[in-house]
C-alpha cells in the first residue's frame, strides 16, 4: 500500500506541508496517560497502562473514553460519557505538557523547512484548548502559519474538509500539501481530499502496522522529510 523505499521515491513538490500533532509531532502518550488514570480513579477504578491508551489516540477524547470502557468492560451511558468525558478534559488541562515532547528530529525539520521558505500548518484533531499550549510549551507555534484544530470546524480528520479549508487559505490546490501524520485518520484525510501523505515511524496508529498504511511512503526516520520534500 506504501512504497516504503525512500531511495527509489522521487519526493514531493509542493508549496505547504501539513503534520499532524498526537504521534507525529510530539509524543502526547504521557499526559493522556495521566489524565486517563485520573479519570479513572475518579470513577473507582484502577489504573491501565500506557499502552491501553495508546491504541485510542488520536479521535478524541470521548473515542478514547468510550473503546477503553469497552475494553474494560465498563458500561456507560452517552449523558454519563460526555461528564466522564469533562472529568478528563479537567485532568488533561492541568497535565497537558508535562510530559509531552517532540519526537527526535522534530525541531530540526522543522526550522530547515522554515528556512526553505515552505509553508507549514498544524492539522490535528485534538481540541484548540490542549493544542496551544502544547505547541506553546514545545516551542513550534511560530512555525505554522496556520493551525487547524478538531473544534476548529465543523468536521474534522478524516473527513477532508480540513485539508480543503487549508488549500484554500494558502491559495493552493489539495495536491500541493503534503500530510505528514502516523494514523489511519491522516492518511484517509489525505486520501479523501487528494493529497500526498507519509507516515512517520513513531506514533499510536490505533494498534495498526505500519504496512497496514494507506500511505505514499513510510519514514525513517523525521529527517527524511528534507530529502522528500521540495518548494513548489
Amino acid at each position: 500500500m506504501f512504497n516504503n523505499d525512500l531511495s527509489q521515491h522521487a519526493g514531493f513538490d509542493v508549496s505547504v506541508v501539513a503534520f499532524d500533532l498526537d504521534g507525529t509531532l510530539a509524543d502526547t502518550l504521557p499526559d493522556l496517560h495521566t489524565a486517563t488514570n485520573l479519570t479513572l480513579n475518579d470513577l473507582g477504578f484502577g489504573p491501565v497502562s500506557a499502552d491501553v491508551v495508546r491504541q485510542y489516540i488520536g479521535q478524541g477524547i470521548e473515542y478514547l473514553l468510550l473503546e477503553l470502557f469497552k475494553d474494560l468492560e465498563i458500561p456507560i451511558e452517552a449523558a454519563e460519557l460526555k461528564s466522564v468525558a469533562q472529568q478528563f478534559r479537567t485532568h488533561y488541562e492541568h497535565h497537558v505538557c508535562d510530559r509531552s515532547a517532540l519526537f527526535p528530529g522534530i525541531d530540526g525539520v522543522l526550522k530547515a523547512f522554515q528556512h526553505r521558505g515552505l509553508n507549514m500548518a498544524c492539522l490535528t484533531n485534538k481540541s484548540e484548548l490542549f493544542t496551544a499550549p502544547i505547541l506553546d510549551k514545545l516551542g513550534i507555534r511560530s512555525y505554522f502559519q496556520e493551525v487547524i484544530c478538531g473544534d476548529t470546524l465543523e468536521k474534522r480528520k478524516p473527513d477532508p474538509l480540513p485539508l480543503h479549508v487549508l488549500a484554500s487559505r494558502f491559495g493552493v490546490g489539495t495536491k500541493q500539501i503534503l500530510m505528514v501524520g502516523d494514523s489511519k485518520t491522516d492518511t484517509a484525510c489525505a486520501r479523501n481530499a487528494g493529497a500526498p501523505v507519509v507516515c512517520v515511524p513513531f506514533g499510536y496508529r490505533s494498534g495498526m502496522t505500519l504496512a497496514e498504511l494507506d500511505c505514499d511512503a513510510v519514514l525513517d526516520r523525521a529527517e527524511d522529510l528534507l530529502d522528500l520534500v521540495r518548494k513548489a
